[in-house]
């Protein structure tokens, strides 16, 4: 990925030799609608930890990877609270019918959110299939506008950072914003007793103008059941 820079610094500082880089298009439209959302949208997050042991098992039998599944039961979850599939604006609501799923993919120099079209209607096979296909497509840098468009709900997945939580940002034009993050071996309790365990920390950023806390606490009960159970 190319860039323009200002190879000649005009001055020399306390911060050393300033060199000035050119945002490309993605790095601008991340710029542009991280402004938007922290100016417009008033959000509040709620957080849900969820054991990823059947989650996991899953992923096995299938074979199609921990982001298809997620994207999986967050069109589930969304379909089974619609309010959180939807949008303030103009002092309406919009809820919206079909259920898309914008993916954060986020590598070095790289970017973007592209959509899982009517996620609520495909298997995790085929879910994964699709991702495999923008994330090449991504790289190569061939998504078009339609693969960039039309998501009415965002995951971030943060699987393979090292991090606690993630707050997500809420796109424009929708209610909310889900953050994965790592899956975590931790020691958990059953049954008395204390047993080797997988965790999943869920961020769930909304727009408290639409999602209200009960609204969000439903979906995230859930997803989290969804999740917890396998139901895929």
């Amino acid at each position: 990925m190319s860039r323009r820079m200002n190879e000649a610094p005009a001055s020399v500082g306390a911060k050393g030799e300033v060199t000035t880089v050119e945002l490309d298009r993605h790095e601008r439209t991340v710029a542009r609608r991280s402004a938007e959302s922290r100016a417009t949208i008033p959000n509040v997050e709620f957080t849900a930890e969820v054991a990823m042991e059947a989650t996991l098992a899953r992923e096995a039998e299938l074979g199609c990877g921990t982001t298809a599944l997620l994207v999986r039961a967050v069109a589930q979850a969304l379909s089974a609270v619609p309010r959180v599939n939807g949008a303030y604006r103009d002092g309406r609501y919009e809820l919206y019918s079909r259920v898309n799923i914008g993916v954060t993919i986020a590598d070095e120099g790289l970017y973007v959110v592209p959509t899982v079209f009517d996620a609520n209607e495909k298997s995790a096979v085929e879910i994964a299939t699709e991702l495999a296909d923008l994330y090449v497509r991504a790289r190569e840098e061939r998504l078009t506008p339609p693969d960039l468009s039309g998501a009415t709900f965002t995951l971030t997945d943060s699987i393979a950072y090292d991090i606690a939580t993630l707050t997500p940002l809420i796109v424009p034009s929708q209610a909310a914003a889900l953050a994965a993050g790592p899956i975590r071996d931790v020691p958990v309790v059953r049954d008395g007793q204390v047993a080797p365990g997988h965790t999943m920390v869920l961020t769930l950023a909304c727009d408290h103008r639409i999602v209200y806390g009960a609204h969000a606490s439903a979906f995230l009960e859930e997803l989290k059941a969804r999740l917890e159970e396998a139901m895929q």
